[in-house]
């Protein structure tokens, strides 16, 4: 396993099996494969302490986020886990694809992933002999995507993870269950949805959120940045309106709207619940981390081969993307210990 992290942060172009054993000196990729396929060892337990590393470095019980959103995995076949023609946001269409929902946390300090889980579509849960030729066990059912998002939210809380807000994009802020959920466990969110999405006013009728955002007047409109980005600050014209009068008073329910400066009649929207004193500026700051994951993702195919694997199996898939994230932590880890002018005490538990 040591090897198998160190492969990864190696600097071989695709780390599959046979690049992996070439860049840690093996004749074959025979004992890469066994490690992904057949030794024992809890995968689980790997993704768990790699949360606690993370979180030991990024940690901030206030302002941390915890980010959820999927990725796609182009693949040929129809034998891989999960595999089938489903939209992957990778390729910006319909492709022949795993889909794998992630968990980010994400800090002023930095951001990783920490959770995972391959998506089921409903054809294959239906098809238990070809679930078991995949090493997908007769227990694990169908469950949609925001479902998946929720039970690694609440892993996360089950470990005492501090955070104080979650984020998400349109496929899980969309699902009135997901936001009823959050809202039933007192978890501050702000969750993209579209223009059509409808939501109850202050004067408790239902209006579609671009309906509303088009009363706003021009004044009300706040030039904001929601975080940098690596050409500087991230700065859009944002607008805020409460909503939903029915409620505790210590809550607060709003809806978000950010404009582009460049095309103005471009508009993004959010849904957002948190305490009734929580300032403009915060949800704006909120809304802004989402694409922490994008940065999560991009560097782990970049530079810790997510996407480069070479498996079919349901297990061995979360094996490899679990090392992945554990290579992508560890680089995370001795980032902000450079920064600092030293190594962490706790590092050893990510360091290959």
């Amino acid at each position: 396993m040591r090897w198998y992290v160190r492969g990864l942060l190696s600097e071989a172009e695709r780390k599959n099996g046979w690049t992996l054993a070439e860049a840690v000196g093996e004749a074959g990729p025979e004992r890469m494969q066994r490690l992904l396929n057949f030794y024992a060892w809890d995968t689980d337990g790997v993704r768990d302490d790699l949360r606690s590393a993370v979180v030991g470095v990024l940690a901030d019980p206030v302002d941390g986020v915890l980010v959820v959103d999927e990725t796609g995995f182009l693949k040929k076949g129809t034998k891989s886990a999960g595999v089938g023609r489903q939209y992957s946001g990778t390729a910006g269409r319909i492709e022949n694809s795993q889909i794998g929902v992630f968990l980010a946390y994400a800090s002023a300090r930095g951001r990783a992933l920490i959770d995972r889980e391959l998506y089921l579509p409903k054809d294959w849960v239906d098809d238990r002999p070809r679930c078991r030729g995949a090493g997908i066990g007769d227990e694990v059912g169908f469950a949609t995507k925001q479902v998946l998002a929720q039970r690694m939210i609440e892993r996360a809380m089950d470990a005492d993870v501090p955070f104080g807000w979650v984020a998400a994009d349109e496929l899980y802020g969309n699902d009135t269950k997901f936001r009823l959920w959050m809202e039933c466990r007192g978890i501050a969110h702000v969750v993209a949805v579209p223009k059509s999405a409808m939501v109850v006013t202050m004067w408790l009728t239902k209006e579609r959120v671009h309906t509303l955002i088009d009363q706003v007047e021009e004044s009300e409109w706040r030039r904001l940045s929601c975080g940098d980005g690596v050409r500087g600050p991230k700065v859009s014209d944002w607008a805020v309106l409460d909503i939903r009068p029915l409620r505790d008073p210590s809550r607060g329910h709003w809806l978000l709207a950010r404009r582009s400066l460049s095309d103005p009649a471009k508009i993004a929207y959010y849904v957002c619940f948190g305490a009734a004193d929580t300032p403009f500026e915060k949800l704006v700051r909120v809304a802004g981390a989402r694409w922490a994951i994008e940065e999560c993702f991009q560097t782990a195919k970049n530079e810790t081969g997510l996407d480069h694997y070479q498996v079919r199996g349901y297990q061995a898939w979360h094996r490899h993307i679990t090392l992945s994230m554990v290579a992508a932590a560890y680089l995370v880890v001795t980032r902000d210990a450079a920064k600092k002018g030293g190594p962490r005490r706790d590092t050893h538990r990510v360091c290959p």
